[in-house]
Protein backbone atom coordinates (compact mmCIF):
# COMPACT_ATOMS: atom_id res chain seq x y z
CA UNK A 1 0.00 0.00 0.00
CA UNK A 2 0.95 3.20 -0.84
CA UNK A 3 -0.06 5.97 1.55
CA UNK A 4 1.15 9.47 2.42
CA UNK A 5 0.27 12.12 4.89
CA UNK A 6 -2.21 14.34 4.03
CA UNK A 7 -3.76 11.64 1.71
CA UNK A 8 -7.95 12.40 1.99
CA UNK A 9 -11.01 10.21 0.87
CA UNK A 10 -14.53 11.24 1.96
CA UNK A 11 -17.75 9.02 2.24
CA UNK A 12 -21.17 10.63 2.32
CA UNK A 13 -24.08 9.02 3.82
CA UNK A 14 -27.63 9.81 4.57
CA UNK A 15 -28.95 9.02 8.03
CA UNK A 16 -31.57 6.40 7.80
CA UNK A 17 -34.29 4.49 10.62
CA UNK A 18 -31.51 1.49 10.48
CA UNK A 19 -28.88 3.95 11.51
CA UNK A 20 -30.67 5.54 14.36
CA UNK A 21 -29.53 5.20 17.96
CA UNK A 22 -32.80 3.66 18.87
CA UNK A 23 -32.36 0.44 15.50
CA UNK A 24 -28.76 -0.06 16.61
CA UNK A 25 -28.97 -0.52 20.40
CA UNK A 26 -26.73 2.51 21.35
CA UNK A 27 -29.77 4.35 22.54
CA UNK A 28 -33.50 5.35 23.04
CA UNK A 29 -33.67 7.94 20.13
CA UNK A 30 -34.18 8.46 16.13
CA UNK A 31 -31.22 10.14 15.59
CA UNK A 32 -27.66 8.81 13.89
CA UNK A 33 -26.14 6.23 16.37
CA UNK A 34 -22.66 7.05 17.42
CA UNK A 35 -21.81 3.45 16.23
CA UNK A 36 -22.58 4.07 12.69
CA UNK A 37 -21.04 7.48 12.63
CA UNK A 38 -17.81 5.48 13.93
CA UNK A 39 -18.87 2.91 10.89
CA UNK A 40 -19.06 5.59 8.53
CA UNK A 41 -15.49 7.27 9.54
CA UNK A 42 -13.85 4.28 8.88
CA UNK A 43 -15.05 3.70 5.60
CA UNK A 44 -13.63 7.14 4.94
CA UNK A 45 -9.96 5.53 6.19
CA UNK A 46 -10.70 2.73 4.29
CA UNK A 47 -11.44 4.88 1.45
CA UNK A 48 -7.85 6.06 2.08
CA UNK A 49 -6.04 3.03 1.97
CA UNK A 50 -7.88 0.78 -0.34
CA UNK A 51 -7.18 -2.77 -0.06
CA UNK A 52 -5.68 -5.46 -2.91
CA UNK A 53 -6.11 -9.10 -2.85
CA UNK A 54 -2.71 -9.30 -0.63
CA UNK A 55 -3.14 -6.49 1.83
CA UNK A 56 -5.40 -4.83 3.94
CA UNK A 57 -6.62 -2.93 7.35
CA UNK A 58 -7.76 -3.42 10.52
CA UNK A 59 -8.68 -0.71 13.15
CA UNK A 60 -6.53 -0.90 15.93
CA UNK A 61 -7.48 2.38 17.61
CA UNK A 62 -10.50 4.54 18.07
CA UNK A 63 -10.79 8.08 19.74
CA UNK A 64 -14.05 9.78 18.50
CA UNK A 65 -16.56 12.29 20.00
CA UNK A 66 -20.35 12.73 18.50
CA UNK A 67 -21.01 16.44 19.07
CA UNK A 68 -24.09 17.15 17.40
CA UNK A 69 -27.56 14.80 16.49
CA UNK A 70 -28.51 14.30 13.63
CA UNK A 71 -31.92 13.52 12.13
CA UNK A 72 -33.00 10.84 10.22
CA UNK A 73 -32.65 12.36 6.41
CA UNK A 74 -29.74 14.62 7.37
CA UNK A 75 -26.35 13.63 4.66
CA UNK A 76 -23.52 13.06 6.98
CA UNK A 77 -19.75 14.16 5.08
CA UNK A 78 -17.52 12.07 6.63
CA UNK A 79 -13.84 13.11 5.60
CA UNK A 80 -9.95 10.80 6.57
CA UNK A 81 -7.14 12.29 6.35
CA UNK A 82 -3.88 10.56 6.87
CA UNK A 83 -2.30 12.22 9.85
CA UNK A 84 0.88 9.80 10.55
CA UNK A 85 2.52 6.70 8.64
CA UNK A 86 4.89 4.75 10.81
CA UNK A 87 5.94 1.62 9.79
CA UNK A 88 2.45 -0.45 9.40
CA UNK A 89 0.61 1.62 11.45
CA UNK A 90 -1.43 4.32 9.70
CA UNK A 91 -3.44 7.23 12.05
CA UNK A 92 -5.98 9.27 10.54
CA UNK A 93 -7.57 11.85 11.62
CA UNK A 94 -11.31 12.11 11.07
CA UNK A 95 -14.33 14.66 10.37
CA UNK A 96 -17.89 14.52 9.82
CA UNK A 97 -20.11 17.07 9.31
CA UNK A 98 -23.58 17.94 7.66
CA UNK A 99 -25.24 20.86 6.37
CA UNK A 100 -27.20 23.24 8.85
CA UNK A 101 -28.97 26.52 7.12
CA UNK A 102 -26.65 26.60 4.72
CA UNK A 103 -23.54 25.89 5.97
CA UNK A 104 -21.12 22.75 6.89
CA UNK A 105 -21.90 22.10 10.79
CA UNK A 106 -18.96 19.75 12.31
CA UNK A 107 -20.85 16.82 14.30
CA UNK A 108 -18.03 14.01 14.56
CA UNK A 109 -14.13 13.86 14.84
CA UNK A 110 -11.41 11.96 16.19
CA UNK A 111 -8.17 9.80 15.60
CA UNK A 112 -8.18 6.22 14.29
CA UNK A 113 -5.26 4.20 13.62
CA UNK A 114 -5.50 0.94 11.42
CA UNK A 115 -2.84 -1.48 10.65
CA UNK A 116 -2.04 -2.81 7.23
CA UNK A 117 -1.56 -6.62 7.48
CA UNK A 118 -1.31 -9.21 4.90
CA UNK A 119 -4.64 -10.67 4.11
CA UNK A 120 -3.23 -14.45 4.01
CA UNK A 121 -1.42 -14.37 7.06
CA UNK A 122 -4.02 -12.63 8.76
CA UNK A 123 -6.85 -14.86 8.28
CA UNK A 124 -4.93 -17.98 8.80
CA UNK A 125 -3.53 -16.97 12.59
CA UNK A 126 -7.18 -16.30 13.14
CA UNK A 127 -8.14 -19.55 12.13
CA UNK A 128 -5.34 -21.35 14.08
CA UNK A 129 -6.42 -19.21 17.08
CA UNK A 130 -9.94 -20.49 16.27
CA UNK A 131 -8.85 -23.89 16.22
CA UNK A 132 -6.62 -23.77 19.50
CA UNK A 133 -10.15 -22.30 21.15
CA UNK A 134 -11.74 -25.40 20.05
CA UNK A 135 -9.22 -28.05 21.18
CA UNK A 136 -8.86 -26.25 25.09
CA UNK A 137 -12.63 -26.73 24.90
CA UNK A 138 -12.83 -30.00 24.27
CA UNK A 139 -15.17 -28.73 21.03
CA UNK A 140 -13.06 -30.48 18.77
CA UNK A 141 -10.66 -33.24 18.42
CA UNK A 142 -7.09 -32.83 17.66
CA UNK A 143 -7.57 -34.87 14.21
CA UNK A 144 -10.40 -32.80 12.88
Amino acid sequence: MDISLGQTATVVRTVSETDTALAVGSGDMAVLGTPVLLAWMEAATIAVTGATDAESTVGTRVGMDHLRPSAVGAQVTCTATVAEVDDRMITFKVEATQMHNGQDVLIGRGVITRAVVQRERFLAKLDRRATDRLLREGTQSPDQ
